[in-house]
């Protein structure tokens, strides 16, 4: 980023040196333009500061979800050997003697 700076400070010196007259409407031109600038150079610079401030603070959140991950997440590795489609829940369900239950129909149509 320093080398902005001295770009736009080598142009200031430079119009210094050329007598850049200020009364001119070319010379106002080049003063005002050199002095936008330096205004986006110190802009810049700022957003440059900011950035790295709010990629610091994701950094630290995303450490923080991790450490949380861990913690939510841990016994699941535990629970990957059982094998849950294999077990069919119709062949435990009881089927009562009820006329009006579901379970009698299906085994009617059978």
């Amino acid at each position: 980023m320093d080398y902005l700076f001295q770009k736009v400070s080598y142009l200031q010196g430079l119009a210094d040196g050329l007598d850049v007259d200020e009364s001119t409407k070319e010379g106002k031109l080049l003063v005002n333009i050199i002095d936008t600038l330096e205004e986006f150079a110190d802009v810049l610079d700022e957003l440059l500061d900011e950035h790295a401030d709010l990629e610091e603070y994701v950094n630290y959140i995303d450490e923080d979800l991790a450490d949380l991950e861990d913690e939510i997440y841990e016994y699941d590795d535990e629970y990957d050997d059982y094998d849950d489609d294999d077990f069919d829940f119709d062949e435990f369900m009881e089927c009562c003697d009820d006329e009006d239950c579901c379970c009698n129909a299906e085994e009617d149509e059978e």
